[in-house]
């Protein structure tokens, strides 16, 4: 089953539509949008084959406004869903693209969501989810009806993260090198929509750490590792995101119907800025010509 046919909008309406929502209705989720959403747990699949698993998780810890992870304040959430995976090459970028996969077809469905990152492997959570001694559970999202009335708090916190502020593409994309950014008004076809999704991706603390360098029909991945100065995480949760990024431009290119996969490829390019290193490539199929 390829469950990104299940989606009940466009891509890239719901891109445009997901917002993080800190404060929810208490009233229960309509029992066949859960059956939904574990169907599409259940066929849910990344591009580069890593141990992942997925739990939906009843709970009412957070319900008054507690905070849980590293920087996340949840109020009136009872559904939550928690990722685990195992150590691997493209572990989080795998947790990444599944995960926001996931919160795309939720979205779909008119249900909030909000990514929380953290070290949840002595949580609740964890418990819930029978974590294994080789698993780390790096993040949860709660499930539920948005509360139309947002606290303070959640509207502080929108402005301080600038959830909304996103950065230009002359700092995210480039044209066969880093010394040339690219700019919408460069004729790109159908890949102008893919990059305009990637460019709305969401990260932690909206640090958009993803470059994408353009060269032919091949698309290279870079990630900018100005980590975060986090001593709770055990993990680069800037890896994450660079999965979200991926989920967004692949996502985009299947609903087109631009065929292309994931490589590990060895990029020629040279004056690399600082901090910035390769992560994969997604090459065009060799039927188009771009």
């Amino acid at each position: 089953m390829n469950n990104s046919s299940s989606f009940e909008k466009t891509i890239s309406e719901i891109i445009k539509e997901r917002t993080s929502v800190r404060t929810y209705n208490q009233n229960d989720i309509d029992e066949e949008k859960i059956v939904k959403i574990e169907a599409f747990i259940n066929n849910l699949k990344g591009p580069f084959y890593e141990k992942v698993r997925f739990r939906i998780i009843n709970s009412q810890e957070p319900s008054k406004g507690e905070k849980i992870g590293t920087y996340g304040i949840i109020k009136g959430a009872n559904i939550f869903i928690a990722v685990a995976y195992e150590n691997g090459e493209m572990a989080l970028e795998e947790v990444g693209y599944e995960m926001e996969k996931l919160i795309l077809y939720i979205t779909s469905l008119g249900l909030g969501t909000c990514w929380i990152g953290g070290t949840f492997n002595k949580s609740e959570f964890s418990k819930a989810m029978d974590l294994k001694s080789n698993e780390i559970l790096p993040i949860v999202t709660p499930i539920g009806k948005s509360e139309e009335k947002k606290r303070f708090i959640e509207r502080a916190m929108k402005l301080f993260a600038k959830s909304k502020k996103r950065k230009e593409w002359c700092e995210l994309f480039f044209l066969r090198d880093f010394s040339m950014p690219l700019t919408p008004v460069i004729n790109l076809g159908y890949f102008k929509e893919v990059l305009e999704n990637v460019r709305l991706a969401p990260s932690a603390l909206n640090k958009q750490p993803w470059r994408i360098v353009k060269d032919s029909n091949k698309f290279h991945f870079y990630i900018n590792s100005s980590k975060i100065k986090n001593g709770e995480l055990t993990f680069d949760i800037h890896r994450i995101d660079m999965g979200i990024a991926m989920c967004h431009f692949d996502l985009t290119c299947r609903e087109i119907g631009l065929e292309g996969r994931f490589i590990k490829d060895n990029p020629e390019i040279e004056n690399i800025p600082r901090n910035t290193e390769y992560v994969i490539t997604w090459v065009l199929g060799s039927n188009y010509d771009i």
